[in-house]
């Protein structure tokens, strides 16, 4: 179910029939209907399975990632599909276009006229367009265009104002686009456009650039940062020395950062923001032009300078943030949506148009539909458009979240070393059920991490989690023998957690309901709830046992969801009524349950209703025993009646 909520400008492309070219107020995006004349000269018979199978696919799609440019916004669904809306002035009806890829989409990235899309088999592909070719709108493998082909497999891409930046899985970054301002890292002078992928800079971790940006942040493993590109207005953040200095033709080592961990870099037209993660605390770092205050400040800043302002509190912390090309957008963990910067079009969500917002602002944040944790909700921030969207973390795709487990103590019970003597730590429970059960596969796993970097390491263990061979197919290879692929997970950690002695306090989640504790592996939780799994994997990282009142529900109905947690089945005993499935679609929607199909609510539904049907029947046989037992008894009783009257009359006969 898709939550999407849109501000800002509506042109170019219009999002949103008969509405202004400005919405400045959040208001619910609904897709208009695909290619509503596709196949028109199909068989009728045929295009009505279409359309039906098209309805039941639009309910389930789930907003992965939106990416949107002056003339193109991409909507990408987690099904690995796309839909792109153009700009099409002359067609008021116009609906958005399915993006022709064979492949899974893993990520989309638009930026002006440029326009990649990286797929989960790692190939990159553009529009010709973008690489001068005859056929334009058609698009074509730029990654199959990379010298070495050892190095064609793409992790990451991210689109420069008339540049794309790709990052392969042996760590190299690769440019491609123009070069007018040493965005791709040589001399502006000697090189000013490739139409091929050229190597830019070795052993990256993770590539940074965005809306109407010509320049680009390169991180590399040891979270150090260089930068290169358009540095008119202090953008690149070389500090005051190198102000004077308006572009940075080859790749330079970011100074003066402060010692945190780099989660994110964004990059505007005139400036660019870091965000820094401090053990249990994030902040926002600028750098570049005031003039359209995307930075948050009344000055120019050349180099990294803290955001302050009082809306971020003590007990607060930065989930996301978004940076457009003059605006700027962060959601917080205690539900607030902040903005700075241009609002011309409504970007910042506030009626007060044609003006800028110097300082940070609170914005009014509607009611959202799910009411749930703010977690599951991120931002992006177009051109001059805005969308805050619902996309709930997926346990088995998400890297970032499986190396957050790693770090985490109450996870994290085996060590691993990789070739480098870096330390991996791993969690007892998930190799238990993850691996086989018969031979030393932990060993075996751990003469395999020690040959392999800290990146394939993490591989690794993220294909191990997920079970996904699709991330490297290579290394799976390594590992598929160790792997135990067949078992269901809900299976195993229901054996794991009734016959083994693996629940030591710090691995526990308690939940007490009238003076009686209940205990969870947090494991199991994190899997099967989107509520806990926002709470343990939070960016807070408080690992205190929380308290949860779940008082609304019956003994019964908790036995219910407990059961079903573990087992993903239904305790048979016990006798559905009416009151308990309110109470478990209570339950439901607190646990945020990650349910599969048939789901709970619908099995007791059927357990409901063959209740009932049973119970019918066992009415009418009673009916039919209780209509004997008196047809029988009014038998006799007639029967000994007219043996009264026969005797009377013999007796008057007399």
């Amino acid at each position: 179910m898709n939550e999407i909520l849109f501000f800002g400008s509506n042109q170019y492309p219009i999002l949103f029939k008969n509405e202004p070219n400005k919405i400045t107020k959040p208001i619910q995006f609904k897709f208009e209907n695909e290619n509503e004349n596709e196949n028109e000269n199909e068989n009728e018979n045929e295009n009505e399975n279409e359309n039906e199978n098209e309805n039941e696919n639009e309910n389930e799609k789930q907003i992965k990632q939106i990416s949107s440019s002056t003339f193109s916004t991409i909507f990408l669904f987690k099904n690995g599909k796309a839909i792109e809306y153009l700009n099409e002035e002359e067609d008021s009806n116009q609906n958005p276009e399915k993006i022709q890829i064979e492949e899974n989409i893993q990520k989309v990235t638009v930026d002006y006229q440029n326009e990649a899309i990286l797929t989960l088999e790692g190939n990159v592909f553009v529009k010709e367009e973008d690489t001068d070719s005859e056929n334009p709108n058609e698009f074509i493998n730029i990654s199959s265009l990379i010298e070495d082909k050892n190095d064609r497999i793409i992790e990451d891409i991210v689109a420069g104002y008339f540049s794309i930046y790709l990052l392969t899985s042996n760590q190299n970054v690769y440019g491609i686009g123009l070069n007018q301002f040493g965005q791709l890292g040589f001399d502006s002078k000697i090189l000013k456009k490739t139409e091929k992928p050229i190597l830019m800079m070795k052993n990256v971790s993770k590539i940074f650039s965005g809306n109407a940006s010509n320049h680009v942040f390169l991180l590399n493993s040891n979270q150090e940062l260089f930068g290169c590109g358009d540095n008119q207005y202090g953008q690149v953040g070389l500090g005051e020395s190198r102000k004077e200095e308006k572009k940075i033709n080859k790749l330079t080592k970011i100074q003066n950062i402060p010692k945190g961990k780099i989660i994110d870099i964004q990059c505007g037209n005139f400036h660019s923001l870091m965000l820094i993660e401090f053990k249990t605390k994030r902040k926002l770092y600028s750098c570049g032009d005031w003039k359209y205050n995307g930075h948050g400040s009344y000055k120019d800043t050349y180099e990294f300078t803290e955001i302050k302002s009082s809306l971020f509190e003590n007990d607060d912390n930065i989930l996301d943030f978004s940076v457009g090309q003059y605006h700027t957008l962060i959601l917080t963990s205690n539900s607030k949506l902040i903005g700075f910067g241009l609002n011309e079009y409504g970007q910042l969500g506030t009626e007060n148009t044609n003006w800028i917002q110097s300082i940070p602002i609170q914005i009014e944040l509607p009611k959202l539909r799910f009411n749930e944790n703010i977690s599951n909700y991120h931002i992006y921030c177009g051109y001059f458009k805005s969308f805050l969207y619902y996309s709930p973390h997926s346990f088995s795709n998400l890297e970032e979240d499986l190396i957050k487990l790693f770090e985490r103590k109450e996870f994290c019970d085996i060590s691993f070393k990789t070739k480098n003597e870096e330390i991996i730590e791993a969690h007892k429970l998930i190799l238990k059920y993850r691996l086989n059960q018969n031979q030393n596969q932990i060993e075996k796993l751990q003469e395999i991490i020690s040959k392999k970097s800290i990146k394939e390491s993490n591989q690794i263990f993220e294909m191990i989690y997920s079970n996904n061979s699709i991330i490297n197919p290579k290394l799976y290879f390594e590992i598929k023998e160790i792997i135990n692929s067949n078992e269901k997970i809900e299976e195993t950690m229901k054996r794991i957690y009734l016959n083994e002695n693996e629940n030591e306090n710090e691995k526990d989640f308690i939940i007490e309901r009238k003076e009686k504790q209940y205990k969870f592996p947090k494991l199991i939780l994190i899997m099967r709830s989107e509520l806990y799994r926002g709470m343990f994997l939070s960016v807070t990282n408080d690992t205190s046992n929380k308290v949860t009142d779940y008082s609304e529900l019956s003994n019964k109905s908790f036995q219910i969801l407990e059961y079903w947690i573990y087992s993903n089945q239904i305790k048979e005993e016990i006798e559905i009524t009416k009151q308990i499935i309110n109470e478990i679609q209570i339950g439901i929607d607190h646990f945020q349950l990650n349910q599969t199909n048939p789901n709970l609510f619908d099995l007791l539904i059927n357990k409901f209703n063959n209740q009932n049907q049973n119970e019918k029947k066992s009415k009418r046989n009673q009916k039919e025993k209780e209509k004997e037992r008196v047809e029988k008894e009014f038998y006799i009783l007639q029967k000994t009646v007219l043996k009264t009257i026969f005797f009377i009359n013999s007796i008057f006969k007399k």
